[in-house]
C-alpha cells in the first residue's frame, strides 16, 4: 500500500490559502522551488492538474477546488495532532482566523476578544467583520460566528443561545401612518429591507397563526446598523435584531409594534471547519466565546422579555 504524500497535501492547503507559491513558501519556511516540486508531485500521483498557471495569475482548477477542502483538513488535523502533543501545560500560540457579522462583531465580539488575546499573549487573531456570508472553508477560517436557521452541512456547529428579532419603527413614523395590528398591514407601510435576508418576512402568531409579507420601502442594506438613521427619522418600519435596535428600543427612539407575533426562531451559532482535531488555540477561543455568548443570548433573551410594550 503506498502511503499518502502528506507533505504534498499541506503544502497544497497552504497555496491554496495563501493563493500563491511565493506566499505559501513564505508562510512554511521553504523555498517557492520546493513548493512547486510538492504540488507538481501531487498532481502526478493524483493524475490530475489542480492549479491552472499563468504569468500573472494562479487559480485552481475544477479538481482543485473539491480537494481543497479535504488538504485544508489533512493540514490542520496535523497541526491540532502536533499541538496536543505539546506539553499540555505550555500556552497555546499562533494565528486564529475569526469572521463575524459586522454589528455584532464591534458590539460584543471585539471586547471579548480584547480580554481573551489579554489572558493569552502568545496568540494571535485576524478578524474578519462582514454582514456577508464567509465560506470558512475556502478563505482559512478557524472560527466564525453565524445568525441563522442553519441548513445541514458539513461544518460543525456549535448553538450558542436564541437571539430576539424585533419590529420596530420610530414614534413619529407610527403617529404618522399608523400602528399596525397585523402583520398582513405591513404591506401598506414602508419597510426598510436587510437584503441579506432573502425572502419575505415571516411571522408566528397567536394560537399558531401564520403570516408573511414582501418588504418593500426606500432603503434596502446589507448592513442593519445602515437602516437605524431612516428608522430613527421615521422613514419606515424595520426587522432587526436585538443587539442592533436594542438601545434605541431602550431610549425610546424606536418602539417595537406587533409584539403579539415574531420572526421564525434564529440563533447565534459557533461554526469550525470540518474535523475532529483543532489546535489548542482554537479550542481555548471556542471555550472562551462559547461561555461568553451563551452569557450574552441569556441576557439578550431575559431584557427582551421584562422590556415594556
Amino acid at each position: 500500500m503506498r502511503l499518502p504524500d502528506l507533505e504534498a497535501w499541506a503544502i497544497f492547503a497552504s497555496v491554496v490559502e495563501h493563493r500563491s507559491f511565493s506566499g505559501a513558501a513564505e508562510a512554511i519556511g521553504v523555498s517557492k522551488a520546493t513548493v512547486s516540486k510538492a504540488v507538481t508531485r501531487l498532481e502526478a500521483h493524483l493524475g490530475q492538474s489542480l492549479f491552472h498557471r499563468t504569468s500573472r495569475r494562479l487559480t485552481l482548477t475544477e479538481s482543485g477546488k473539491r480537494l481543497a477542502e479535504h488538504a485544508g483538513r489533512i493540514l490542520a488535523e496535523a497541526q491540532a495532532a502536533e499541538e496536543a502533543a505539546h506539553d499540555a501545560a505550555t500556552a497555546p500560540t499562533g494565528l486564529i482566523r475569526v469572521t463575524a457579522p459586522m454589528t455584532l462583531g464591534l458590539v460584543s465580539l471585539t471586547p471579548a476578544l480584547a480580554e481573551f488575546l489579554a489572558d493569552h499573549p502568545g496568540i494571535e487573531i485576524d478578524l474578519n467583520l462582514s454582514d456577508a456570508k464567509v465560506d470558512i472553508v475556502a478563505e482559512g477560517i478557524d472560527v466564525a460566528l453565524r445568525i441563522a436557521d442553519l441548513p445541514d452541512s458539513s461544518l460543525r456547529a456549535r448553538r450558542l443561545g436564541p437571539i430576539a428579532i424585533h419590529i420596530v419603527a420610530s414614534p413619529a413614523y407610527l403617529e404618522r401612518h399608523g400602528r399596525p395590528t397585523h402583520p398582513a398591514q405591513l404591506g401598506e407601510h414602508a419597510c426598510l429591507g436587510y437584503t441579506n435576508v432573502s425572502g419575505p418576512w415571516r411571522f408566528l402568531g397567536p394560537g399558531g397563526a401564520e403570516a408573511a409579507v414582501r418588504p418593500a420601502g426606500p432603503l434596502r442594506s446589507n448592513s442593519g446598523d445602515a437602516l437605524l438613521p431612516a428608522l430613527r427619522a421615521g422613514l419606515g418600519i424595520g426587522l432587526l435584531p436585538d443587539f442592533i435596535v436594542g438601545g434605541d428600543l431602550a431610549r425610546g427612539t424606536l418602539e417595537a409594534i406587533l409584539t403579539d407575533w415574531h420572526s421564525p426562531p434564529v440563533a447565534l451559532h459557533l461554526l469550525t471547519p470540518p474535523g475532529s482535531l483543532r489546535p489548542a488555540r482554537v479550542e481555548a477561543l471556542i471555550a472562551f466565546l462559547t461561555e461568553r455568548f451563551r452569557s450574552l443570548c441569556a441576557d439578550e433573551e431575559s431584557r427582551s422579555r421584562l422590556r415594556p410594550e
